[in-house]
Formats: C-alpha cells, sequence, structure tokens
C-alpha cells in the first residue's frame, strides 16, 4: 500500500486507524472541510469508520458532520495509508486512508462537527492547499484523468 507524509518510526507503537474521505464535486468545485483545531488545515472531508460501520456509511456520516452535506458515492478510487499523532486521541496512527469520489446532492445545514467549515474550492487550487499529501495526490490523479 502507498504511503505518504512520516515514515514509519521503529521506536513508536501505531495504531491502525481505517478511516474513509472523499473527492465531492458539484459544478467544477471540490468540497473540502476546514477545521480550526487542533491545527488549522483543509481536508477532504471524512475521518474515521467505526466498528461495525461499512466505508460507504462512515462517508455519508462524516461529510454530513464536517459539511453539512448529502451525497452520492459513485465509486472508490483507492487507499493510502500514513503515519501520524492524532492529538484528538492522544495516539499515534497508522491511518488507512480509502478515497471515494462522490457528487453533492444538498446542503441539508451547517456542519455539525464542532470547528469544521465547508468551503467549495477549484480542484487545481485545492491540490496545493490541502494538509494531507495523500489526499492532494488522489485529487491531483482524479482531476488530470
Amino acid at each position: 500500500m502507498r504511503r505518504f507524509g512520516n515514515p514509519i518510526d521503529p521506536n513508536q507503537t501505531y495504531t491502525d486507524r481505517p478511516g474513509v474521505y472523499g473527492i465531492i464535486f458539484s459544478e467544477r468545485k471540490v468540497l473540502l472541510t476546514h477545521q480550526a483545531k487542533p491545527y488549522s488545515e483543509l481536508q477532504l472531508p471524512g475521518g474515521g469508520i467505526d466498528p461495525g460501520e461499512s466505508a460507504v456509511m462512515a462517508l455519508h456520516r462524516e461529510v454530513m458532520e464536517e459539511t453539512g452535506w448529502r451525497i452520492h458515492p459513485l465509486r472508490r478510487l483507492g487507499v493510502y495509508q500514513r503515519y501520524t499523532y492524532m492529538p484528538d486521541y492522544d495516539m499515534h496512527a497508522r491511518k488507512i486512508c480509502h478515497i471515494f469520489v462522490a457528487r453533492a446532492v444538498r446542503r441539508l445545514g451547517p456542519p455539525t462537527e464542532p470547528h469544521h467549515t465547508a468551503h467549495w474550492v477549484n480542484p487545481s487550487l485545492a491540490i496545493d492547499c490541502m494538509a494531507s499529501e495523500g489526499d492532494a495526490a488522489f485529487l491531483h490523479d482524479f482531476i488530470t484523468s
């Protein structure tokens, strides 16, 4: 599996954390979420897959929480891994990031996840401002294919 970001620290124990993220488009724009805390960063909407939850179910839930949008997942693009510290959970994780492409259907309201705001961005600009190298690489591959 392709890795982005920091290499494995052999002196660190990592917990596997599967997650799902969406390249969500509408009218030539891509939907990103700005997370203000614990670090200010732009990301693809998404997050962890809870026990008993499918990747698609988790994608619907996470996108709604972080953006307020309802989506229609179209297909899975792939998966990558990254090794990181997750301050919200006080753990080092091997994040296994499943990437889907989806179409925005309807905005139901503001994000319910604290410190998140939704932003529609030109895809080529989004690539340069995203916090995750892996998310940016998948977005780049999607818009240039």
